[in-house]
């Protein structure tokens, strides 16, 4: 299951550039991300599926990376 997350997550198309600051805030602190900023995205031209897609392989990514750290950590 974790090897097919980790290919779904890489398959995933580029991100469009104007997404950068968002999925990095998504992949830091997805907590605090609002609506208001996704809006504003949608706003700014960048299709709602796209937003969707780019949010949930940068969550599933940066949950992989967390997992495979706290599998080092354990041992």
């Amino acid at each position: 299951m974790l090897d097919e997350l980790r290919a779904r997550a890489a398959a995933t198309a580029p991100a469009p550039a104007e997404l950068g600051g968002y999925l990095a805030k998504v992949g830091d602190r997805a907590y605090t991300v609002t609506d208001a900023e996704v809006e504003a995205l949608k706003a700014a031209g960048i299709d709602e599926d796209a937003i969707f897609e780019q949010t949930v392989a940068v969550a599933i990514a940066e949950g992989l990376r967390r997992f495979d750290a706290a599998e080092r950590a354990i041992g």
